[in-house]
């Protein structure tokens, strides 16, 4: 088959031609592999553009609720504070709505923080507070959240901060000069 020149020359003619018809057909394979993807990107692009203009335009605020409790201060520092020894801070509010304030609930943000209040409705302009006390048990910095529940399902938020400093594991030893008077 391949013994004359003349057929081998036919036979190479022939493969090259499938081979560009093949190549040529790759790449149209391709090319519209391409195409589709590009169409389908662009039109994700401006689906995604269309979204962004329409909620943009119309984007209408919530109608926020005033507010009903003003704190004198909403953080409190206690600096730093011997290990072991509990201390409390007093928050003042005063009820700055129109009508009775009810606090409902008061939660710290962990257990070693406990919030004390009255369960008695606060008239309109009057004063009350809520002692928070911390358990100084653990040695470090700590920052404590506690919120405030009221007037079905409102809150607020105070904050209470400090330094717990470590006491002597021992008792201060005894100074023997002070007993010979």
């Amino acid at each position: 088959m391949f013994g004359n020149p003349k057929n081998f020359y036919v036979i190479s003619v022939k493969a090259s031609i499938l081979t560009s018809l093949v190549s040529v057909n790759m790449i149209k394979f391709e090319t519209s592999k391409i195409e589709l993807f590009m169409k389908k990107a662009l039109f994700c692009f401006f689906l995604l553009i269309s979204g962004m203009t329409l909620s943009a335009q119309d984007v209408k605020t919530q109608p926020t609720t005033p507010e009903l409790i003003k704190f004198s201060e909403t953080s409190y520092d206690f600096g730093k504070i011997p290990q072991g020894k509990p201390v409390t801070h007093n928050f003042t509010l005063e009820n700055i709505g129109t009508d009775t304030l009810k606090i409902e609930n008061v939660q710290a943000s962990c257990g070693c923080t406990t919030p004390e209040w009255s369960q008695e409705p606060i008239p309109a302009k009057s004063k009350s507070t809520i002692k928070v006390g911390y358990n100084a048990a653990s040695e470090g910095t700590f920052e404590k959240t506690i919120t405030i529940y009221y007037n079905g399902g409102q809150t607020k938020q105070i904050f209470i901060k400090g330094t717990v400093w470590k006491t002597p594991d021992q008792p201060v030893p005894q100074n023997p000069g002070l007993n010979q008077f």
